[in-house]
């Protein structure tokens, strides 16, 4: 452990709200909820607030036992507090794990499982579990004293649960650096697919991700309120809240992303930039026809997870008042971070392919697409996609085989398939795992589709029992489907099997709300065998 920053090199997540403070500290972050660790503190803070709370939250990790080197475990409800509390596990030289409170119990007892590191003294280095109440319950099942060093609880203590409220004013704690290519903070894949992976995280591969995000920002020709809806157990949130914290840009942070209360929250603080989730722009489309405007003061859109449909790109633009809006579209994965990008307009936007997700970005990563059978990349003949550059995570923790199988000469295979247009831009088609035998790209299918029948809040397209193509549909307000306008918008894809429909809570999602499309198959399964 080093005691001399390389901020120039790496980010080190434990002094950005210090740092910060220092330049910025009367600016303002305005939140839509409390704080459970910090109850006391209200719903508007200053920077200078935000770095004081997270250093006490820090000498009371201390207090509890938490060392440099140790791993902590963030499993919690979603609050913002999340991210303070990661931020103070860094400060300490700790290493935070980041675990979505909605993966299920055995999950996270496999995780924490996974955390566990050979000792030459009293068996297995465990890790820390940071909780509440309500993911206590969750975990009850579980054998926390065999998974963890210790449980410490945010806010009440029980049964071998300290209290980290007890431990308020607890002697200050010097911050302690990592070096640069020490692990300094990890977070977890979707879980699309099974079990997630544990994305390890250094400060060098964590600056290196700010580069095309500074890039971007310095298009801003004014100071804009930026409003922030994205998992706190994410590495983009911390990413975020680095550029924004350092930047001295005032921000509103999103908990609740139901539409209404979005709209109210907007109204009141007026963002002029918006980071989301995809889906969670698709909810908001409705926001276009609300009277009262709650989109107009947005001149920047951005979103990082995943390709974006046409029709929600189009409506949120149409819902601006500014002058020449744009909606930035950047594609990149846990284990990558941004990699390609492009601008959307206004006056573009109904031209908008959603299958291109961009070209590099500045300061950001190479970009390729290779053959997967010996044939030339093609938009009929798509390849793997991938990525190159210093930003890539580490390594998976605990799993350095299947990390390494995904690495070909420095280059990282992202496991979508795609190509590239003569003019450079990067096609997204699929998933490897999801492709479906007799069908280009189901996330073509379901971008022409959603734009035909706005009806549709969700589409997505799966493979049947029988390898067909089979479509899911989500209506608004879970009305009946009109197999007329159905068959009208489906007429080109006679592949597809006929619609199931779902009501859109019973989409098997992710913490960044991507469906489960392996789950979903399988659900779709068991539903299609059980009838007569």
């Amino acid at each position: 452990m080093s005691h001399s920053p390389q901020h120039k090199r790496g980010l080190y997540l434990g002094t950005v709200p210090a740092r910060a403070a220092g330049r910025h500290g009367a600016t303002l972050l305005t939140l839509d909820h409390d704080l459970d660790a910090l109850p006391e503190a209200g719903r508007r803070l200053t920077v200078a607030e935000v770095a004081a709370f997270a250093a006490d939250l820090a000498n009371r990790l201390a207090a509890a036992g938490v060392r440099a080197g140790d791993h902590v475990a963030v499993c919690k409800r979603a609050n913002f507090d999340v991210w303070l509390l990661g931020t103070a596990a860094a400060r300490l030289g700790a290493v935070p794990v980041m675990l979505s409170p909605a993966l299920p119990a055995p999950t996270v007892a496999a995780l924490l499982r996974r955390l566990h590191r050979p000792s030459r003294r009293n068996g297995p280095r465990r890790p820390h579990l940071l909780t509440d109440g309500p993911q206590l319950r969750e975990l009850a099942g579980l054998p926390l004293d065999e998974l963890t060093a210790s449980v410490i609880g945010v806010t009440g203590a029980g049964r071998g649960v300290a209290s980290l409220a007890r431990l308020a004013g607890s002697p200050p704690v010097p911050p302690v650096f990592q070096g640069l290519d020490e692990p300094a903070m990890i977070t977890h894949t979707s879980g699309t697919t099974g079990v997630p992976k544990l994305v390890v995280h250094t400060p060098r591969t964590m600056r290196a991700r700010l580069r095309p995000q500074l890039f971007l920002l310095a298009l801003l020709r004014r100071r804009e309120t930026v409003a922030v809806s994205v998992p706190f157990v994410h590495s983009r949130l911390f990413a975020a809240m680095a550029l924004v914290l350092l930047k001295g840009m005032p921000t509103i942070l999103v908990n609740d992303d139901d539409p209404a209360e979005v709209a109210t929250f907007f109204l009141r603080n007026r963002p002029g930039l918006v980071e989301a989730l995809p889906n969670s722009f698709l909810a908001w489309e409705g926001l276009a026809a609300d009277p009262r405007e709650p989109l107009a003061s947005v001149k920047y859109f951005s979103s990082t997870f995943d390709a974006i449909h046409p029709r929600t790109v189009r409506r949120l633009l149409d819902a601006s008042r500014r002058r020449a809006p744009r909606f930035f579209q950047i594609y990149g994965q846990s284990e990558v971070g941004p990699a390609v990008g492009r601008p959307y307009f206004r006056r573009d936007a109904h031209r908008m392919d959603g299958r291109c997700v961009g070209f590099p970005l500045p300061g950001s990563a190479r970009v390729r697409v290779v053959p997967r059978n010996g044939r030339a990349v093609s938009a009929a003949n798509p390849g793997f996609i991938e990525v190159r550059w210093d930003g890539l995570a580490q390594t998976y923790h605990g799993e350095q085989e299947r990390y390494d199988e995904n690495v070909n000469g420095g280059w990282w295979r992202t496991g979508d398939v795609g190509y590239r247009t003569r003019a450079g831009c990067l096609h997204l088609l699929d998933r490897e795992t999801d492709t479906i035998p007799g069908v280009g790209s189901s996330l073509e299918i379901e971008d022409a589709v959603l734009d035909r029948l706005d009806e549709l809040v969700e589409l997505v397209v799966v493979q049947g029992p029988d390898a067909e193509p089979v479509p899911v549909v989500c209506t608004r307000g879970d009305r009946p489907l009109d197999p007329a306008r159905w068959r009208a918008a489906t007429a080109g894809y006679p592949q597809l099997g006929a619609p199931v429909q779902l009501p859109l809570g019973e989409l098997p999602r992710t913490a960044t709300l991507k469906t489960r499309r392996v789950e979903l198959s399988r659900l779709l399964h068991d539903r299609l065998a059980d009838l007569p």
